[in-house]
């Protein structure tokens, strides 16, 4: 099992860590990560992992068995082995870029309040498909409403409920193609805005801002019809 360090702090770029297993596909298994592994349509983290003299970069984290997570070289070198103390670090850039996306595509559904069907983050954009049967009348409008929305600077924070509270309030839930992690007996919550400024509350895993003035100034561009019911819309980062 793998200490989820990105899960406690986002911001959190480096760390050691012990090799504690490899997977047969090449993946170093660590007991702390800071990469976020590849998951809820949110990339896995790429960077860099050192060992006495020698510096691998990294490609990709994804999960492993046993709530494990598996960093991915780049090239196929010689793994540190099992036992070793590992540094680790992340390529900052793109992590808080696809943060910035991520809290994005959540007021994204706050300003389009549709069943969302799939999503996707990328560094410089992202998407959700809805359950929408047209396409938005007035995209200018959705994106004035959503930088408006940024610019209030809401506090992006977590909380935490368990398997049946979140079975007891189906309506936190607005993917309907990928179901919230449960098993474990607990569930993440994502909060933007708190008290009466409150906008937004539902079931992620994925890694986020702590203020929405942090994700800058975004529009929305194409609309894509996939489907008699569903439209794809994508959101880009404007810096």
């Amino acid at each position: 099992m793998t200490n989820l360090l990105f899960r406690d702090d986002a911001y959190q770029t480096e760390c050691t860590a012990i090799v504690i297993a490899h997977t047969p596909e090449g993946g170093v298994v660590v007991d702390s990560s800071v990469f976020y592994p590849t998951g809820g349509g949110q990339p896995g983290d790429n960077g860099w992992i050192s060992w006495n003299d020698t510096t691998m970069e990294i490609a990709t984290a994804v999960k492993a068995e046993a709530d494990g997570i598996a960093l991915v070289p780049a090239s196929p070198d010689m793994l540190p082995p099992v036992g070793t103390q590992i540094e680790q670090r992340i390529d900052w850039g793109r992590r808080h870029r696809h943060m910035r996306v991520h809290t994005a595509l959540h007021l994204l559904s706050v300003v389009v309040p549709l069943p969302v069907t799939g999503g996707s983050i990328g560094v410089d954009k992202g998407r959700l498909d809805f359950d929408m049967p047209e396409a938005p009348e007035n995209k200018d409008a959705l994106t004035q409403t959503l930088n408006e929305m940024i610019d209030r600077d809401l506090v992006v924070s977590e909380d935490w409920i368990t398997d049946d509270e979140l079975r007891a309030n189906p309506g936190l839930v607005k993917t309907m193609s990928v179901a919230p992690p449960m098993g474990a007996g607990h569930v993440r919550l994502i909060r933007i805005g708190q008290g009466e400024d409150q906008v937004d509350l539902q079931p992620c895993g994925g890694t986020h801002v702590a203020r929405t003035a942090e994700i800058g100034r975004v529009r929305l561009g194409k609309v894509e019809k996939k489907g008699r019911q569903n439209r794809r819309v994508y959101l880009h980062l404007d810096d």
